[in-house]
């Protein structure tokens, strides 16, 4: 019986009841102090019907990567080769250390895979569970004392549990209060129990009334202190006085203090074994019984503390009845009796990982072999992904590093492991520490590396590319150019164009970073050509017989195809990238190619498509509890799902969607003009304009683009001379890169500012090849107003009706109504002469479009969950929910739809 727990009770009830009934699945984390009923929770939800997997977190073990993980699913270990191929390696390699790195995408730290990938192999392998469970009861995912879980573990547990939909699967998480993130997850606190309660949970204790009322106001309500303060009252007739004087310890350190207690009381081989237990964590007897042999103590000599109910004995497990009957017994004993503990268990290891564990924790000295020991166990945590571990471990082995510059080796290895991990913050830290212990050049060059990329998480480009191109002076050799390719990728989103040039002077022979400073030079001429071979290059190593790229060659130079404005190759680039990221399970790195392959699309006017990418980059980035640079002041979002909803800013712009756009833009960015124009605010449009053209990034491709918007609000404003510098810029680079809208572009500025007809007439043909939709519909408004303003109403008719047909499919309100104004004003109905026809597309959310999309192409319910890192039953709710939609009822109906991007 539990009491005071009736509303956690029906909590965790609903979450079950949903997954059995409905196949809806869910999480929980339960947050309270040491001894609140956490575990009683847990235990209670495991009595129902339910295929349950069970975890508890030990502390010893948090240095392990993957422990927790091996522990939870050991059970069902023989269901990986189910998996997906990509997500078979990576849980194998987590769950079998032996297995590490075999089949890794290469490029990855270390060799490693992407560490999230064993999340969504987690997942996969839970809605596997629930679909084999045929009714029988849910998949119960019971994870207990989380806060104690390695970090590897922790990552792919929450990313399961965040991605969780349709499959029957309730995930049930138990933590205190520190030490457990469980960022998005529904949280649940345990309060303390109210007198009522209390006096029923002792009630079996038959104490005096004055006994039994001392009892509940020192427990204060925690349920473990109330059954060990009565237990204790009940052995002892009353509860041990406290000083004169002193105020009340903390109840957990009391709790500690009554096992203490009782352990004191046992015999002195009892206290021994119990020590080993404690030392060891696991619970693992063989090892336990082997370093006990070594003391001279055995398993019989744990009969009193099993009588005492201070451990249980089960099968090959020894654990304690709650962890802090371990903390009283490890930390009760004296120093010199733990050292020789952990010496023991180190000779009786059954792993290199747990020898080395007990090694370091033997250490009472700096020692070289053992942190060498540790460094070994880093790299083998690091290629299984478990990269906060591997800094960790690195940490302890700088700390029994006896010579400084060896220790800021390995300090600086736990930095770059924590930036790995996604801990910028104090990857930073580390790296101040470590440069603090050495004068190499090359090692300071190293740490610089990780400062700089610091710099550049933390929103300052500029510094990082500073700091980058400065270390890279004295890096090694094998180091240098990726840091000086950094550099000038970090260069040029800054506008730190002195940092360009640096990089382009100590790296000649790389055609990227020279590219990079002849643009940002302004030399258009000789810089956009070299992009241009880089791009081709790379289109033609796609291409059906071509040698392909290595992994991150594709977004590269797709961005060098968005720098150039060829639509068309960044969105091929773009989506090989993600197609790669998809088929190796690389889950970090989707949210940044997505970005890019949303840009290349809102370029080519498929909104609904970016905004179905960037909506799964922004789920992506949260569910992976990925960092970002911070957001605007008062602005709750993180940084990188703001970063990554700015791209859709110029969708809100262009559809005339102003509360939407000051959510999503940045400051600074030409979206927020191009409202402005749409909207007539022609000065406050030239005002921003103006501020974007003069400010750092003269040389970037978004502020070149935005200079059709200076000139057309120059003009509208009636200070055309203010907009022409800016224009010969954009004229130069568009006859650079010959891209045909930015040539029609450029004619259609001329035609503008020089309020002549022929350019606009060479720039409607350019735009019947060319990309970008909006761009063209521009255009054509502004000729046809031309032509009606010459009189040439007939003639003006046509350009206006196309124009404004094509912002009625892109939902540019504000265009269309000055298209269908102009086109009342030629003595036409205003309207396009076909009205464009719902799109069925817009019906569906994101998910459901991505989903829609792949299954139309014919691809299985298990592929689509592999591409889009879901789980297959939740593909399959996504099915069922936009078939009422679509107006159809299979998948066979389904493929004759027309799904046309919009």
């Amino acid at each position: 019986m539990l009491y005071g727990r009736n509303t956690e009770q029906a909590r965790i009830a609903a979450l079950l009841a949903a997954a059995r009934d409905d196949r809806r699945s869910g999480a929980l984390v339960l947050r309270g102090e040491a001894g609140i009923g956490k575990s009683a929770l847990l235990d209670r939800a495991a009595d129902g019907p339910a295929h349950v997997l069970r975890v508890t977190g030990i502390e010893t073990e948090s240095g392990v990567a993957f422990a927790g993980l091996s522990q939870l699913l050991w059970p069902v270990r023989e269901r990986l080769a189910d998996l997906p191929a990509p997500q078979a390696r990576a849980l194998s390699a987590a769950l079998d250390p032996a297995g590490a790195g075999e089949g890794a995408p290469a490029g990855s730290p270390g060799g490693a895979r992407d560490r999230f990938t064993t999340g969504l192999a987690v997942l996969t392998l839970l809605a596997d569970l629930a679909d084999g469970a045929n009714g029988h009861g849910p998949v119960l995912c019971l994870v207990d004392d989380a806060q104690w879980l390695d970090t590897a573990t922790t990552e792919a547990l929450l990313f399961a549990a965040r991605r969780l939909a349709a499959e029957g699967v309730v995930m049930l998480f138990a933590a205190r209060d520190e030490g457990f993130p469980g960022t998005g997850l529904p949280e649940l606190r345990l309060d303390r129990l109210e007198r009522g309660d209390a006096e029923r949970l002792l009630a079996a204790r038959d104490l005096p009334a004055d006994l039994r009322d001392r009892v509940i106001r020192e427990s204060d309500g925690n349920p473990l202190a109330l059954l060990e303060f009565g237990a204790g009252a009940r052995r002892s007739s009353g509860l041990r006085p406290l000083p004169d004087g002193s105020r009340p310890l903390p109840v957990a350190d009391r709790v500690v203090a009554a096992f203490r207690a009782q352990i004191a009381a046992l015999p002195d081989r009892t206290r021994l074994m119990l020590l080993i237990t404690a030392a060891e964590g696991r619970g693992h007897m063989p090892t336990q019984l082997a370093a006990a042999r070594e003391l001279g103590v055995g398993l019989a000599d744990l009969e009193p503390a099993e009588r005492a109910g201070l451990v249980a004995v089960d099968g090959r497990t020894i654990t304690f009845r709650h962890p802090l009957i371990r903390t009283a017994s490890y930390h009760g004993a004296v120093v010199a009796e733990r050292v020789t503990v952990h010496q023991a268990l180190a000779d009786s290891a059954d792993s290199a990982d747990c020898r080395v564990r007990h090694r370091a924790s033997a250490a009472m000295a700096p020692d070289e072999d053992v942190a060498a020991e540790l460094d070994a166990a880093a790299e083998r945590a690091q290629d299984r992904t478990g990269y906060a571990v591997a800094a960790s471990l690195h940490v302890q082995a700088a700390e029994l590093t006896p010579a400084p510059e060896a220790r800021a080796v390995r300090l600086g290895a736990a930095a770059t492991m924590l930036l790995h991990a996604g801990r910028p913050a104090e990857a930073d830290d580390l790296a101040a520490r470590a440069a603090k212990l050495t004068g190499d050049p090359a090692e300071l060059a190293r740490l610089g590396r990780v400062r700089a990329t610091v710099e550049f998480e933390h929103g300052d480009p500029g510094a990082a590319a500073r700091q980058m191109a400065e270390h890279a002076v004295h890096a090694a050799p094998e180091h240098r150019a990726a840091m000086l390719r950094t550099a000038a990728t970090y260069a040029w989103t800054s506008g730190e164009v002195p940092a360009v040039l640096r990089a382009a002077e100590l790296l000649p022979d790389d055609r990227a970073v020279r590219g990079l400073a002849l643009l940002a030079g302004g030399d258009h001429a000789q810089g956009l050509p070299i992009l241009a071979d880089l791009v081709a290059e790379a289109r033609a190593a796609l291409a059906p017989g071509g040698a392909g790229l290595g992994p991150g060659g594709c977004i590269q130079c797709a961005q060098f195809a968005l720098i150039l404005g060829d639509d068309d190759a960044a969105l091929e680039l773009a989506a090989a990238e993600a197609a790669r990221c998809r088929r190796h399970g690389l889950v970090g790195a989707l949210p940044h190619v997505l970005r890019a392959e949303a840009q290349a699309r809102i370029a080519l006017g498929l909104h609904t498509d970016a905004e179905s990418l960037v909506a799964e980059a922004i789920a992506l980035a949260r569910d992976t509890g990925l960092p970002g640079r911070d957001g605007h002041p008062g602005d709750g979002r993180p940084g990188r799902e703001r970063r990554l909803g700015a791209v859709l800013a110029r969708i809100a712009a262009i559809e005339g969607d102003e509360d939407r756009l000051n959510a999503l833009a940045e400051p600074g960015d030409g979206a927020l003009a191009l409202l402005d124009l749409g909207l007539g605010r022609y000065d406050d449009a030239l005002r921003r304009l103006d501020g974007i053209a003069r400010g750092s990034h003269p040389h970037s491709a978004d502020v070149l683009q935005s200079v059709a918007d200076l000139v057309e609000a120059a003009v509208r404003a009636g200070r055309p001379d203010e907009a022409r510098p800016a224009y010969e810029r954009f004229r130069s680079w568009a006859e650079a890169g010959r891209q045909p809208w930015a040539l029609a572009v450029a004619l259609r500025c001329e035609a503008l500012l020089d309020d002549t007809g022929e350019p606009y007439e060479r720039a409607v043909r350019l735009h019947e090849a060319s990309t970008r939709p909006f761009e063209r519909a521009r255009t054509e408004l502004l000729y046809g107003e031309w032509l009606r303003r010459a009189r040439r109403r007939s003639d003006a008719r046509v350009p206006l009706d196309s124009a404004a047909r094509t912002f009625e499919r892109l939902r540019a309100t504000p265009w269309l109504d000055r298209a269908r104004a102009e086109l009342r004003a030629t003595g036409a109905p205003g309207t396009a002469s076909v009205p464009a026809a719902p799109d069925l597309l817009d019906r569906l959310t994101p998910q459901e479009l991505q989903v829609v999309r792949l299954a139309a192409a014919g691809i299985s319910s298990r592929e689509i969950a592999a591409q889009l890192f879901l789980s297959p039953r939740t593909v399959e709710y996504h099915l069922y929910k936009a078939y009422p939609k679509l107006g159809v009822s299979s998948r066979r109906e389904l493929s004759r739809l027309a799904l046309e991007s919009a």
